[in-house]
């Protein structure tokens, strides 16, 4: 099967957008790094295919975007962000899309949005139980 998470051609196109993340993505990232959420893993700047979304949980797949206005400028930009997500949410991955009007008018409101959905993702797809934690070794 080919390779299509964190393809290695992508890698220098990953650690540019991490390089110049906005500051709503910062904003975001300060909640999400460390499994602060419900112990669930995020990865930033992960790359699906040659798409790079800026936050991803492996585990759960869900997949994370912070547009800022260069996502509004035309039609284009808008037809673009339609199709990458089609395509994300066909691989099964589950999409979130904030602005980042959003994150800086009202970054609670955003947080517990992820959180209802790490919940409720986390429901459908309880973790295995380790090997330490299981009864009997």
């Amino acid at each position: 099967m080919t390779q299509i998470f964190n393809k290695l051609s992508e890698k220098e196109k990953r650690r540019r957008l991490r390089k110049k993340t906005s500051s709503s993505v910062k904003i975001v990232w300060t909640y999400l790094r460390r499994k602060q959420i419900l112990d669930e893993r995020f990865l930033r700047q992960f790359s699906v295919d040659f798409y790079v979304l800026d936050f991803y949980c492996p585990r759960l797949r869900l997949a994370i975007e912070i547009d800022g206005d260069s996502h509004f400028i035309n039609q284009e930009a808008i037809d673009y962000d339609k199709e990458r997500q089609d395509y994300i949410e066909n691989l099964g991955i589950t999409f979130l899309r904030f602005t980042n009007a959003q994150v800086n008018q009202s970054n609670d409101d955003v947080i517990n949005e992820i959180t209802n959905k790490v919940k409720e993702l986390q429901n459908r797809n309880p973790p295995r139980p380790s090997l330490s934690k299981r009864e009997g070794v």
